[in-house]
């Protein structure tokens, strides 16, 4: 239980971090104008087109979303450009408001809107990266920046992208089917642990000193346990970091760098979320590194990390449906800045409910998926009505938890307008 508890606090130090970097990041984009107009020339060519798709007889079209070959062209409408803007408003609504990456229900969310998941894992990757290329702040993070252990975290990243990218276009390859049931399987373990701990925490009401204790004692595991284990091993190459926080800093080793960040490459590449919410906790809890490098460092991460894994493993093979991506991000610029803003009119507690219950969300939705998968593969006996039932109940729990969720954070926003004003 102490273990859980200290995995879920990692856990949510994590996507908080990344949460801040999201934030960071879209309000670049937000605040300037030339990079405002790039994303307008390459939103109206995807509208146009999708019209045209629309106007076509869809015989005509291809008939899958993606393909084995590389950049495979997908039926596309202006039905399902809007559909992907509402997907990235609800992410972006949850990371804003919350300051808790809200990442985690992309992929949910379009594998139940009908896109494979190894298409959804791909294309979340890509809209990280895009996010990322447009509206990078790390020039104002560098001072956080450890060059070396950058460096063999993202050596060892990149062999993880190729493990992960590789067993699930293997998975694709031998069972489409199978490949949906082992992504949603790992949405299905993941959601479930974090949404229990966050109700947990929730229906407590914990108090903000809880908080504060919890981030003291992280900070002193820096010099305790395993990391104080393996700092003390001396294999060569080693790295010195921390010279700031430190006199003369701390030193480890690269091979113990590389191999951590080789689990968060495979990570990312598995589930398509930039792997931002383990590099933290490796970081910190594993490595002994400071929150304050390991931020810097986890951001520099995720934007090679994502780019990679999703050019090397997904877009030339065809597995990316870029103009969803495009949806997306447009659609969490503007929910992140509605979330952050709403912040100021909300009390904390009812938005840390909400983000409890979202992640518990896509936890039942996808344990709900998991039986007709099971079913279509053979390994269980089960009607096709109830599986048709059982999805239709983890798809209409999903959306209508995150669409009152939206609804409530965009009601608030509006209906304070005045209030918003004044305190700018």
């Amino acid at each position: 239980m102490a273990f859980g508890r200290r995995l879920y606090n990692a856990l949510m130090a994590a996507t908080t971090a990344h949460a801040r970097w999201d934030y960071e990041t879209s309000m670049s984009i937000l605040h300037d104008k030339k990079r405002l107009r790039i994303l307008a020339l390459m939103v109206v060519p995807i509208v146009l087109v999708s019209i045209a798709f629309a106007a076509t007889d869809p015989s005509n079209l291809p008939a899958i979303l993606g393909g084995k070959k590389a950049y495979a062209p997908a039926f596309y409408t202006p039905t399902i450009f809007v559909a992907s803007m509402l997907i990235g408003l609800c992410a972006g609504l949850i990371t804003g408001c919350i300051g808790a990456g809200g990442g985690f229900i992309i992929t949910p969310a379009l594998m139940s809107a009908g896109i494979k998941g190894i298409l959804a894992v791909g294309t979340d990757l890509f809209h990280i990266f895009a996010k990322a290329i447009m509206g990078t702040t790390i020039h104002k993070k560098l001072g956080n920046v450890s060059v070396g252990l950058a460096v063999a975290f993202l050596a060892g990243s990149m062999g993880g992208v190729f493990g992960g990218g590789i067993l699930n276009r293997w998975i694709y390859e031998l069972n489409p089917v199978l490949s949906d049931t082992f992504i949603s399987i790992i949405y299905v373990v993941l959601l479930g642990f974090l949404g229990a701990y966050a109700l947990t925490d929730f229906l407590k009401l914990r108090k903000a000193e809880t908080a504060s204790a919890s981030g003291t004692s992280a900070a002193a595991q820096q010099n305790i346990g395993l990391p104080a284990k393996l700092q003390s091993a001396h294999i060569p190459p080693m790295i010195t970091f921390d010279e700031d926080l430190f006199p003369g800093g701390k030193q480890i080793s690269a091979w113990f760098v590389a191999l951590c960040g080789c689990i968060v490459g495979f990570l990312a590449a598995i589930m398509g979320v930039g792997g931002g919410f383990v590099t933290f906790p490796m970081f910190v809890y594993v490595l002994g590194v400071s929150s304050f490098t390991a931020v810097g460092t986890d951001i520099l991460q995720i934007i090679f990390t994502a780019g990679f894994a999703s050019i090397t493993q997904y877009a030339i093979y065809g597995f990316i449906f870029y103009t969803l991506a495009m949806g997306m991000l447009i659609g969490s610029l503007l929910g992140i800045q509605v979330g952050a803003l709403t912040t100021k009119i909300v009390k904390g507690i009812y938005i840390r409910g909400f983000y409890a219950t979202a992640i518990l969300a896509g936890f039942i939705n996808r344990l709900f998926a998991l039986p007709g998968k099971l079913g279509e593969m053979k390994v269980i006996t089960i009607t096709d009505a109830t599986t048709s039932i059982l999805a239709s109940i983890g798809n209409w729990a999903f959306f209508i938890i995150i669409g009152f969720f939206a609804v409530w954070v965009i009601g608030k926003f509006l209906g304070n307008l005045n209030l918003l004003r004044g305190e700018a």
